[in-house]
């Protein structure tokens, strides 16, 4: 179907992220449906999105990211913590690290325990295939031929391989494939590049979509509010360039702007806890008290270790020599320190053997810095992460004024939960044991944070408190349930609300265990298969 003069259109996605780029280009392949996708960034042309390593970069980018910050932790974490988010084609697919990881089945069977019907580990598991070009080829876990290129690293790194050998000296089982039979044990990651270029969803997904007659991609469109008849969301009002216009939707709005932007819209637009919208102003169009809250993100615990030999990113950044070498094998072979995404190595452990799933992830971050977005150590330096993957703590996302340019006031209570500081310690000397095992000590010359004389429960608490991080992987803000109070239906539907859905990770109920792209991208999937067969029926 052509697009009409008048600006109106089948269905409006809203984000051009992970989320929205995979469900546009999935929705567009439909010729009977016209599409308009919406983006408040620009176009992906920085150089630095598709050469691998300049994810680092672009993390305190102000023309590709949102540069988000959140609210001041109450007790914890007493300080505001970055949360960089894509504003760019391709979202935060175009500026993250890369890892393809999809969590564990035992995630979605409990989405589906929670009422999410449709939702269970063997409903998804073919939306993740369709949306893969796993590079080692199809198996029961695994699809070929898809949107999103998962590949191996192009040559080993030295300090992959010491890694595995001392988790496996310290008793972890190696592991070929986290998003296989099973996600325990440890190995390398695999990443979402292609021929050692980054694979975003705007490449993967939408840069062939825009061909067609029927999908029309508008960047530095900045949603302002959603447009109503009732009950019922007929339109998108935006702005480009300081000129405000608007979209009509036939069918459906589709809300792809993730854990942040997309609740902000909905309340910004009338849809929230009525107290706070009424507080800035806005008229309440619905009471969903849900919207903004179940706010979830993986915190985790850092320890920066120096090198004896100058292999990680720091020494691109420092040494003119690393610097030319990276260049001509990035130029002649898309090989060495530019082809990597953020981690070679990693694993998955359990604290507790009686636990029935790991509750740690632990990535070998191949550059280490004072703080997240500063210059990195002046020294050869690696960053190995504990991570905690199923939070208990649970924050907010809420508008700070009526504003839709104000960045929404976020806060995720890091550690609020007193199970969370005690699994991450715990966490935090699990990983330890293995980076003091001498296959990996033989390439390190010291534990420079927090350093070795931190080692009571008290200390290493303190140390996270002023210098724990996350792994950017905020969700759950707009939940998916079966109850009154989530915000959206298992058919990702608004409660209430006619013309609208949300699809994207902030309708996770919660936290899966391990990065959230991959998951992003098959909700996208899922949604897109859902719209199109409702729109049919």
């Amino acid at each position: 179907m052509a697009i009409d003069a008048e600006n109106t259109f089948d269905f409006i996605v809203v984000g051009a992220g992970s989320a929205g780029c995979a469900l546009a280009a999935r929705l567009s392949e439909d010729q009977n449906y016209s599409v308009l996708l919406l983006e408040a960034g620009p176009e992906d042309r920085d150089p630095w999105i598709h050469i691998p390593v300049g994810f680092a970069k672009l993390f305190s980018k102000g023309s590709v990211n949102w540069l988000y910050a959140t609210e001041p932790g109450r007790e914890w974490v007493k300080r505001s913590v970055p949360q960089p988010r894509g504003k760019v084609l391709g979202g935060t697919s175009s500026i993250n690290g890369m890892l393809y990881v999809r969590g564990q089945s035992e995630d979605y069977d409990h989405w589906r325990q929670l009422g999410c019907t449709g939702w269970s580990y063997d409903d998804v598991l073919p939306f993740f295939c369709k949306a893969e070009d796993q590079e080692r080829g199809p198996d029961p876990f695994h699809g070929a031929g898809g949107p999103l290129s998962v590949s191996d690293a192009r040559e080993a790194h030295p300090l992959s391989e010491a890694f595995i050998q001392a988790a496996i000296a310290q008793g972890h089982e190696r592991n070929n494939d986290f998003n296989g039979a099973r996600q325990e044990g440890f190995g390398t990651y695999q990443w979402t590049t292609r021929d050692g270029w980054r694979c975003s969803t705007a490449v993967g997904y939408l840069r062939p979509a825009r061909r067609r007659p029927n999908l029309k991609v508008e960047t530095n469109a900045h949603a302002k509010r959603l447009l109503f008849e009732g009950a019922r969301v007929t339109g998108v009002q935006y702005d480009v360039n300081g000129t405000v216009r608007e979209a009509k939707a036939r069918r459906e709005v589709l809300v792809a702007g993730g854990a942040y932007n997309s609740p902000q819209l909905l309340q910004l637009s009338g849809l929230g806890p009525a107290a706070l919208l009424r507080q800035h102003g806005i008229d309440v169009v619905a009471d969903i008290s849900a919207v903004g809250n179940n706010l979830q993100d993986h915190i985790n615990a850092p320890m920066v270790f120096e090198l004896k030999d100058p292999v990680t990113i720091n020494d691109l950044h420092n040494r003119l020599d690393t610097k030319i070498i990276a260049g001509f094998k990035y130029l002649f072979g898309r090989r060495g320190t530019l082809h990597m995404a953020c981690a070679h190595a990693g694993g998955f452990l359990r604290t507790d053997p009686s636990l029935a799933s790991p509750d740690i992830q632990t990535i070998v971050l191949l550059a280490s810095t004072p703080a997240p977005g500063m210059a990195p150590h002046d020294y050869s330096g690696v960053s190995v992460i504990a991570t905690l993957l199923r939070p208990e703590s649970r924050g907010t996302c809420h508008i700070k004024s009526a504003d839709p340019f104000d960045a929404p006031a976020i806060q995720p209570n890091y550690l609020e939960s007193e199970k969370d500081r005690t699994t991450l310690i715990a966490g935090m000397k699990a990983v330890r044991r293995v980076t003091q095992d001498q296959s990996f000590t033989a390439h390190t010359i010291a534990e420079r944070h927090p350093g070795p004389e931190i080692t009571s429960d008290e200390d290493i608490l303190e140390y996270l408190r002023a210098k724990c991080r996350t792994s950017y992987h905020p969700v759950g803000t707009c939940r998916m349930g079966a109850d009154e109070k989530s915000v959206v239906d298992e058919r990702l539907r608004v409660r209430g609300i006619g013309g609208l859905r949300v699809i994207d990770a902030s309708i996770m109920p919660t936290l899966v265990s391990g990065n959230t792209n991959a998951p992003t991208i098959m909700i996208a999937e899922k949604g897109a298969d859902m719209v199109l067969a409702d729109a049919s029926g």
